[in-house]
């Protein structure tokens, strides 16, 4: 009898797992069907990732020294180590596959890692039981459906699997497999995107293990030693840059502590309600509730004892949004005055645990939830679909459906066209965008003093300053942006601001435009990609050439050339 209710069991189980990923792959559809036809998120990704690696993989330094540098960008200053690991998978995939195919793929395996990875953590060690297998994988799923930020891979993602490796090392039933893990995963995460953070949370673990009178552990500490150094062999140019780097960089004029105490309360409660945006968890409708129903019961039937993990996992994502929105405090000041390295690395992301946090706290407090009855244990359930539909409804492809399409942001036949009008050879003169990200051109093979970086010579941003100096003093917003962070290196106007996606359909005109465009010809500046018309470009020894527009683009592009 109870080898045939196994049996029964295994099978409910591989029929909800094929179920689950049968969600998953429609999830994912759109990616695969559209293709270039698709749309996805901007930030961060269009922007910047996707348009990188298609640079580096026709740069020809993928394998690069660590003082290499990439000729098409800011003039041959950026260094390839900003570029990240050619150790790292996702560089290979957008080398060897068309950017969609690439993406898409990235997205899959990220998915379905991050899929069984929270199944296996529940399963095994903090929801163990047959009873529990819907809720199991029904958390696991909605962990998997998460609007992740893509070029992070497994960086958050991968964590719950990486966590269930370290468990079974902990309890002392740990194999070869766990190792695998430890030795596989550092070729698809970053280690500042995600895995400092949980990595040192492990060692705190340990350490509390320790103290608590459980022994050393060596095995438990050598895991995660063993698991670090395959990180930083696999980071080795990000190494390399934070200890041996002597020349001062774009992220030396980054100043995080601003924030007065009430606006850091009200980051706090931004952050605990609606998350971030590289590590989205869309739990402010379903999971925030189901929390709080579930703490009632253990307060009010005085669970703590049996229920320790669920009000830890609590309380910890209290902890880790407090974290974060204080990071950015005032107070923080005379600190980073005095250690500067708390100003270049960004401490605040031990927020970036709370995607694991998150959903495992859903998995339990569901769990405490079914305990109360019958009825309370439909309502479980209905939590679980109802927080799948919301996750479903977060797909990129509806979520951004008011943006361009990939094919039509990065153009590609109408700049082919400019290419084409140019007619000289794109490494012999230089160009910048305005209302357009700079990645646009870099994709589409033009050689640009503009960019998108956080890792550049601080020497070269301070003479790219001197062309936009006029328009940074009218504007309070993009020079504060551009000063002390710096990251986007582009033709910032006072008229514009923060606006670089100035589509075909825009009526808008720049007028009184101040650049000073003797230093941007300095530069290598020869030809200024407007999104939109400049009306006094003769005043700023502007030229228009030519206006280019098509179909299948977003933009309509005004080219300009120097006098």
């Amino acid at each position: 009898m109870r080898c045939r209710r196994v049996v029964i069991e295994k099978k409910k189980e591989r029929r909800l797992i094929l179920f689950a990923l049968l969600v998953l792959a429609v999830y994912l559809s759109p990616l695969f069907i559209l293709q270039e036809n698709a749309h996805i998120r901007v930030h961060d990704n269009l922007d910047s990732n996707l348009a990188w690696y298609k640079v580096l993989a026709k740069s020809g330094e993928i394998f690069g020294s660590v003082n290499a540098v990439i000729p098409q960008i800011i003039n041959g200053q950026l260094s390839r180590n900003a570029f990240g690991t050619e150790y790292s998978i996702i560089v290979w995939l957008y080398a060897l596959f068309p950017t969609m195919i690439a993406y898409g793929l990235s997205q899959a395996l990220t998915r379905v890692a991050a899929f069984f990875g929270m199944y296996l953590l529940l399963k095994d060690h903090w929801l163990s039981g047959d009873k529990w297998l819907i809720l199991q994988i029904g958390s696991a799923l909605a962990f998997a459906l998460t609007p992740f930020w893509p070029s992070g891979m497994l960086s958050t993602l991968g964590m719950p699997l990486v966590l269930w490796a370290f468990l079974n090392i902990r309890s002392g039933k740990g194999t070869w497999k766990d190792y695998v893990i430890f030795t596989i995963i550092p070729f698809y995460a970053s280690i500042v995107l995600g895995f400092f953070f949980f990595l040192s949370a492990i060692g705190i673990v340990w350490l509390w293990d320790v103290l608590r009178g459980r022994g050393w552990n060596l095995r438990f500490l050598l895991a995660i030693g063993y698991m670090t150094v395959i990180f930083m062999l696999v980071e080795y140019r990000l190494v390399y840059s934070f200890l041996f780097s002597g020349e001062p960089n774009s992220r030396d004029e980054y100043f995080h502590a601003q924030l007065p105490f009430w606006r850091a309360v009200r980051l706090f409660i931004k952050n605990y309600l609606l998350g971030h945006n590289h590590v989205m968890t869309v739990h402010t409708f379903i999971i925030v509730p189901t929390a709080f129903i579930a703490l009632y019961f253990v307060f009010s039937k005085k669970l703590w004892r049996q229920e320790k993990l669920f009000v830890f996992l609590f309380f910890l994502n209290i902890l880790l949004s407090l974290w974060y929105a204080f990071w950015f405090y005032e107070g923080w000041l005379p600190v980073t005055k005095k250690f500067h390295f708390m100003d270049t690395f960004n401490f605040a992301r031990y927020h970036f645990l709370r995607p694991l946090v998150i959903y495992a706290g859903f998995a339990l407090a569901l769990k405490i939830i079914t305990m109360q009855g019958v009825d309370w244990a439909k309502m479980a359930k209905w939590f679980i679909v109802l927080q799948i539909f919301f996750l479903v409804l977060s797909n990129d492809e509806i979520i951004y459906h008011d943006k361009p399409t990939v094919k039509e942001f990065f153009a590609e036949d109408l700049f082919y066209e400019i290419k084409e009008h140019i007619a000289l050879p794109q490494d012999e003169y230089r160009i910048a965008s305005i209302g357009l990200h700079p990645a646009v051109a870099q994709y589409n093979g033009f050689y640009t003093i503009d960019t998108y970086n956080n890792f550049y010579p601080l020497s070269y941003k301070h003479q790219f300053r001197k062309i936009i100096e006029k328009e940074l003093a009218k504007n309070k917003t993009i020079r504060k942006y551009f000063d002390q962070w710096g990251g986007r290196c582009y033709i910032f106007t006072a008229q514009l601001g923060k606006r670089y996606m100035l589509k075909k359909d825009s009526k808008r005109h720049l007028k009184n435009l101040e650049l000073n465009t003797d230093v941007f010809k300095d530069m290598g500046g020869r030809y200024i990609f407007s999104a939109i018309p400049i009306d006094n470009a003769e005043q700023n020894k502007l030229l228009l050439d030519k206006v280019f527009v098509s179909k299948t683009a977003a933009w309509k592009i005004y080219v300009y050339k120097t006098l």
